[in-house]
């Protein structure tokens, strides 16, 4: 039994230390503290303004075992998630944005693993606060009712706005956005605001007040800027009014009259007056102070002023009371006002004014007379008095002409008692016979200073009589017709119509054309019906546009012009024609070949052209364009062979009926036949023969091409010899000698030399002369084709002064050209002469041509060394 107790002691021993051999150890968090930015996220503190994106820290931890480890972070159920957390690396991104004052930390569980075994902690993440809230007023709407005998310097009102920022950024002070008539001012520390100093409120002037005030926090830092935040806010205040103001009279300055038919009692006239505190006013009462003369009294409630006595018994024709207006208050008697009332003593206005005629007293009166009469004149058949029987102020009245306005005009304008009335003519053109046959006035008198204001009317009508002073006016400016061509000789092509506003036979009106496009036209004279001539034929392809004038003319000659355009509309008759109906064309495999018909029709459709292939032989081998009638092979065919195999015809050349359609209605065709020649594209290579078959259709392209290279040549030999004329001009000038004998000087002659071999009529040309020159080489024959003028070669410096004969002109040498060789070089020259000859002459005939050239050179040699001596002879000592 011992022996067995030990073995089994013994092997649970040894799984014991295997067991603790094999044991694995949980991974840990290292521990960095507060300002660290990696480890566990212990006491980590975040600013609420970083940006959503950003790597804020970063998880390290360790395995005992070195087993590589991951992070992972999770929040609470129910709770935002802002952070994620890379597994491997451990960086922790910020994912949603922060905003301390809704939540100042943040709960997360961080978790390091090594895949077996996992560690999770509970850390708290601080949220710092950022200058990014605004100061916020408290208990807004602010509305203050403050009395208008408030003290100044008063307090009215305490505004309050509190910032949820935390340091300076929480800090709030409050100033007022000045205005230049600010009455007010508040505390920048406890906001109470204040009646400013020195100024004081009145209801009777302003009854509200808008002040608005600012709120501003101390300033901080969000995004790593310094911000200040400011918010504002409205206080309306409104005054309350009080009892400090007088009362006031309304209606003022007061006047009142008494009449001769007043009677004891008679009211004159009634002041009226208000409180000036109009929030809580108190009752106004009357008195009499001074100016009545015991003649007049007034009504202390109601401010009526009566008449005491009969107005025979007053004494003057004008008073003027002085009347007081008191506030009945607690009090008694407090604020009052006086104001002025004047009474004048009038007769009795009993007479209206009144208007006569030649007849007597009469209120119609009629006119006749021609429309437009010159502007300022008198309408003198019209006589008309006014008068007013009363006496002074009475007896004036104001005379008033009611009608059309400022067409005629009454003078004068003011009367007193009695006046001759005139009527003058203002606007001549308001009187318009064509606008109104009759125009119809009322003349008014009305009294100006009476309280009755009588008044009397008569009415002027003036019947308007008919002059011509209109010109025909046609109903458009221009009239636009349209005619197919082809139309008939006296075909309607428009009619025109004007009117005369005048009457009789000053409104008829006849009609007449001109103009260089009214050959083919006729005009109705009196219905406007335009027409064609009955010989007229209108073709739109030789003029498809017409424009002439049209004139409207009354009975005295008065008229106005209008313009007519015709358009000749293209009608489909012409067909479409080749310019032959057997065409030959040669086509290279793989291009096509172009036909082209010409419709003459002057539009579109009736102009617009399609080609289609009628037959062919042999059939189904060619395809058209139907739009530009190129003629191509059909894609199969792309060599010689396949065009040998369809056909046995060895030349290849094959015959296409082309048909060429218009597009008019009807529509017309024409055909034609194309003898087409096919050839391999290899038989003709390089640039040019390139350029050749594409021009075989185009002869004048390849001509154009030929005449641009020649002129370019031509251009190129121009500039050359100006380079070698200016070259030479420099090298062969002749330096005097020393000593010159002034002689009596020579006329110049010509050289004119003959060609002894069978040249008539030729010109020479110039030759180029040295001092040293012995002999002339490289001589050519001008040529008899045109060439470009070849440059002057440079002459002897001229002798003292010579005098030539203008008559003589110097006749060219033969366009000889040549270089001159100093007397040092050796005389042995070379002499070519080419003769111009056609382009048929053989090779043989320049060969005998040569000594027929050395001759004419030696003889030329000769002749212009005897000229030049003579020359010398005359010059150097």
């Amino acid at each position: 039994m011992k022996s067995m107790r030990k073995k089994q002691s013994l092997i649970l021993l040894i799984s014991l230390c295997m067991s603790m051999a094999q044991s694995d150890f949980a991974p840990y968090f290292y521990d960095n503290g507060a300002g660290s930015s990696n480890g566990n996220l212990a006491l980590f503190s975040i600013s609420e303004d970083t940006s959503v994106g950003t790597h804020v820290y970063t998880l390290n931890g360790s395995d005992p075992e070195g087993e590589p480890v991951t992070y992972g972070m999770t929040f609470d159920k129910g709770s935002r998630d802002y952070f994620s957390v890379e597994p491997k690396s451990g960086n922790v991104t910020l994912i949603e944005t922060l905003d301390r004052e809704v939540q100042d930390e943040i709960v997360a569980f961080v978790s390091i693993t090594d895949g077996r075994n996992k560690v999770v902690e509970n850390v708290r993440v601080f949220i710092t606060d950022a200058n990014d809230e605004k100061p916020e007023f408290l208990n807004l709407p602010f509305v203050v009712d403050v009395p208008e005998d408030a003290a100044s310097g008063s307090s009215i009102y305490r505004v309050q706005a509190i910032d949820r920022d935390l340091g300076s950024g929480g800090s709030v002070t409050y100033y007022l956005q000045s205005t230049p008539s600010t009455k007010f001012t508040i505390d920048g520390h406890s906001g109470v605001l204040r009646i400013r100093a020195g100024e004081s409120l009145d209801y009777e002037l302003s009854r509200t007040h808008f002040v608005t005030v600012v709120a501003k926090d101390g300033g901080g830092k969000y995004h790593g800027k310094y911000q200040v935040m400011t918010s504002t806010a409205i206080i309306t205040i409104n005054v309350l009014d009080t009892q400090d103001s007088p009362p006031v009279f309304v209606g003022t300055p007061y006047f009142g009259f008494v009449y001769e038919v007043s009677v004891p009692g008679s009211e004159i006239f009634t002041v009226f007056a208000k409180d000036g505190d109009q929030n809580n006013p108190n009752t106004i009462h009357y008195s009499i102070l001074s100016g009545s003369d015991g003649f007049f009294s007034i009504n202390s409630t109601s401010g009526c002023i009566s008449l005491t006595s009969f107005p025979v018994q007053l004494r003057n024709e004008l008073y003027e009371i002085k009347v007081k207006a008191a506030e009945v208050g607690p009090d008694r008697f407090s604020d009052y006002s006086v104001t002025t009332v004047t009474i004048r003593v009038v007769d009795l206005n009993n007479h209206p004014p009144t208007f006569y005629g030649e007849n007597g007293q009469q209120n119609h009166f009629d006119l006749t007379m021609y429309e437009h009469p010159p502007e300022g004149e008198i309408l003198r058949g019209l006589k008309i008095t006014v008068n007013d029987s009363d006496q002074g102020a009475n007896a004036k009245f104001r005379l008033l002409l009611v009608g059309p306005s400022r067409v005629l005009r009454v003078v004068p304008q003011t009367v007193l008692n009695e006046a001759q009335v005139t009527i003058i003519v203002e606007n001549s053109s308001a009187i318009d016979y064509e606008k109104h046959q009759f125009l119809t006035f009322k003349l008014l008198a009305v009294e100006i200073d009476t309280p009755e204001r009588f008044s009397a009317t008569a009415d002027i009508v003036i019947n308007l009589l008919d002059t011509n002073d209109n010109i025909p006016k046609f109903s458009s400016e221009f009239y636009i017709a349209r005619i197919p061509e082809n139309s008939p000789g006296g075909s309607n092509v428009i009619s025109v119509t004007a009117t005369d506003s005048d009457s009789g036979l000053w409104g008829e009106v006849k009609y007449s054309i001109y103009g260089s496009g009214a050959d083919l036209f006729l005009i109705h004279p009196t219905s406007g019906i335009i027409y064609t001539q009955p010989w007229a034929s209108l073709d739109a392809e030789v003029k498809s546009k017409y424009n002439f004038y049209v004139k409207a003319e009354d009975t005295e000659g008065k008229y106005s012009l209008t313009e007519v355009f015709v358009t000749v509309l293209d009608q489909n008759d012409h067909s479409p024609e080749f310019n032959q109906n057997f065409l030959e064309k040669t086509m290279i495999i793989g291009a096509p070949v172009k036909i082209e018909a010409v419709d003459e029709d002057a539009e579109e459709p009736n102009n617009l052209i399609e080609y289609s292939i009628m037959k062919a032989d042999p059939d189904n081998i060619f395809d058209i364009n139907t739009s530009t009638g190129e003629i191509k092979l059909k894609p199969f065919i792309k060599s010689m062979e396949i065009v040998q195999n369809i056909t046995k015809n060895k030349d290849c050349r094959w015959s296409v009926v082309v048909q060429a359609r218009d597009r008019g209605s009807p529509s017309f065709s024409t055909t034609a036949v194309v003898k087409i020649d096919i050839m391999e594209a290899n038989r003709l290579k390089g640039p040019m023969a390139a350029f050749l078959m594409q021009s075989r259709d185009n002869p004048m392209k390849a001509l154009g091409l030929a005449v641009s290279i020649i002129t370019v040549i031509v251009l190129v030999t121009v500039v050359i010899s100006t380079i070698v004329y200016f070259r030479n001009t420099k090298s062969n000038r002749i330096t005097p000698a020393r000593r010159i004998i002034r002689r009596r000087p020579k006329e110049q002659h010509s050289w004119t030399f003959r060609p002894r071999f069978g040249r008539s009529d030729q010109s020479f040309g110039k030759f180029f002369i040295d001092d040293d020159a012995s002999d002339i080489h490289n001589t050519k024959l001008s040529s008899p084709r045109a060439k470009p003028p070849t440059p002057s070669a440079p002459v002897l410096p001229p002798p003292p002064p010579v005098h030539s004969r203008s008559s003589e002109r110097l006749r060219s040498v033969p366009t000889v050209s040549g270089s001159l060789a100093s007397r040092n070089t050796s005389r042995s020259s070379s002499w070519r002469a080419s003769k111009s000859t056609d382009g048929s002459q053989k090779s043989g005939q320049n060969k005998d041509g040569s000594g027929i050239s050395s001759a004419l050179v030696s003889e030329l040699k000769m002749r212009i060394e005897q000229k030049i001596n003579e020359a010398n002879q005359g010059y150097y000592y």
